[in-house]
């Protein structure tokens, strides 16, 4: 449905939504501010949303889809794992570093057990990637195969995950990606093969 939404109707509320919802708590938004926000009525937002919910599930997709799409185009050529899972931690802590904002309204929006309804965490063309990625390393012997490649998955998310969301609650001025080839090494040695 929001294919039929002016292009830059929807970056108007993707940006509102990153402002408001990365400042504040879920709570003390509402529609109308989004809408506000915006500069689009009310109406428009309930008839391509309906609730703050899918609105913000709905953004959180669209942002994230542009991980996936990078991610997938870095991936291509490497054929080496520890070189696949280097650069799938690049990709992603780059982006962390450059959109701040669609970190803390992933980590402070969505409760855990509504990650589900974000429908990228379902995308086969990224969490297919991901696992591709975590597969290949466990059937070429270089990463742990004694747990599943979703537990892996795991480890990788919640490591980068709570080290990016830290680095922008504390407001460090160093990127993460400076740091890159401690974190990675950090990264490798919990998740190669003992």
């Amino acid at each position: 449905m929001l294919g039929s939404m002016r292009g830059d109707t929807l970056n108007r509320i993707e940006k509102a939504v990153l402002e408001l919802f990365s400042t504040q708590d879920f709570y003390e938004v509402s529609l109308l501010d989004v809408a506000k926000s915006a500069n689009v009525s009310l109406q428009t937002i309930y008839k391509y949303f309906g609730s703050k919910e899918v609105l913000v599930y709905a953004m959180l997709d669209i942002m994230l889809v542009r991980l996936a799409d990078r991610m997938i185009d870095h991936l291509q050529g490497i054929d080496d794992a520890r070189e696949r899972l280097r650069k799938t931690c690049w990709v992603t802590l780059d982006y962390m570093d450059k959109h701040p904002a669609v970190m803390l309204l992933l980590f402070t929006a969505v409760p855990m057990s509504r990650l589900k309804n974000i429908r990228i965490y379902e995308s086969p063309e990224l969490m297919g990637a991901f696992l591709s990625v975590l597969k290949d390393g466990q059937t070429r012997g270089v990463l742990n195969d004694r747990v599943s490649s979703k537990v892996l998955l795991d480890v990788f998310m919640g490591v980068i995950g709570r080290v990016s969301l830290m680095h922008i609650v504390r407001a460090e001025k160093i990127p993460l990606t400076d740091q890159f080839d401690d974190l990675f090494d950090i990264l490798w040695r919990a998740m190669s093969t003992p």
